[in-house]
């Protein structure tokens, strides 16, 4: 049996774990609040059991060499922990990036992200949390090699304070022009 779901195949369907019957029928769907994962209450035309299902979004982060492994939270945050030793940062800040990152990711609706893409998703907060973390990790995500990267690298962040203050898009693509 394929199926499809926003325009992608889906084969087979659930199996009843109690007969084995693979194409059981949805009686209820519950998203989270978080949006992150789907409740299934289904039913068995078969045998008539009734079961619920949890399904959620498993993230494959494609690394450079072309390896896959599967997203971690607990990565990101550690990864920004470092940019940030020394600064007062707060446990609970930190795990709030790590959310607002993992949510980024799952909402693109991809199954796969490149590793570049979770570090672009890390800079966006970690650019409201902190300056001098958000500079210490873009160095080595963006491999800065001379003095010259990050003074530009502090000129976008400067600017991106600077339209914040006045209310301005901070994200504009014809505001980041200003160098």
């Amino acid at each position: 049996m394929v199926r499809r779901h926003h325009g992608r195949a889906i084969v087979g369907g659930m199996d009843c774990p109690f007969c084995k019957y693979n194409d059981t029928k949805v009686i209820r769907t519950l998203r989270s609040d978080d949006g992150l994962t789907i409740t299934r209450r289904r039913e068995c035309p078969r045998c008539g059991a009734r079961f619920t299902t949890l399904e959620a979004i498993e993230l494959q982060i494609i690394k450079h060499d072309g390896s896959r492994e599967p997203f971690s939270r607990a990565k990101v945050i550690n990864g920004v922990r470092k940019a940030s030793q020394n600064l007062d940062i707060k446990d609970e800040d930190f795990k709030k990036l790590g959310l607002e990152v993992e949510e980024d990711l799952k909402a693109r609706g991809e199954a796969e992200i490149s590793s570049d893409e979770v570090g672009k998703a890390i800079l966006k907060p970690l650019r409201d949390l902190n300056d001098v973390a958000y500079l210490r990790f873009a160095s080595v995500y963006q491999d800065f090699s001379s003095l010259d990267d990050f003074k530009k690298s502090i000129h976008q962040l400067e600017g991106y304070h600077r339209r914040c203050a006045h209310g301005q898009q901070a994200d504009d693509p014809a505001v980041d022009q200003e160098n």
